[in-house]
């Protein structure tokens, strides 16, 4: 158990916390951005494709419903709809890392042309030079 405990403790400390807690934050808010997308949009263009089927209404019935027994089916319209859900969620992840990218290389592409257009300072006198230089103002002073 003590080991367990340990492996967890060493899991739990590796990469910033504060970091994955914003993300998931910011995923959250994010899915009703992504079901409306999907709900709204997306599916009913599928649903124009496959001939007005509605994916949500799809399922396998296994025991049909008897009285106020309700019946007992596969829902495998949902499965196929979580699937698109998630194709749509990738695409929208793909696409934003791809446009930071994007625009990371364009801030490093245009910081280094500043650096490249920086005057270059003058390089420092040496050590003989500044001795010198030291030993004359003190003769002029005298």
């Amino acid at each position: 158990m003590k080991n367990f405990v340990n492996e967890f403790k060493a899991f739990i400390s590796r990469g910033n916390v504060v970091d994955m807690a914003v993300g998931v934050i910011v995923g959250s808010a994010f899915t009703a951005i992504v079901n409306s997308l999907v709900k709204d949009v997306v599916t009913p263009f599928i649903g124009v494709l496959t001939g007005g089927v509605d994916f949500t209404q799809m399922k396998y019935v296994i025991t049909p419903a008897v009285g106020e027994t309700p019946e007992v089916a596969i829902l495998y319209g949902n499965f196929i709809q979580a699937i698109i859900n998630f194709l749509i969620i990738a695409f929208v992840v793909f696409c934003m890392v791809k446009m930071i990218n994007t625009m990371r290389a364009k801030m490093e592409a245009q910081k280094k042309k500043e650096e490249e257009t920086k005057p270059a300072e003058p390089p420092k006198p040496s050590e003989e030079v500044l001795l010198l230089t030291e030993i004359r103002d003190l003769l002029k002073k005298d």
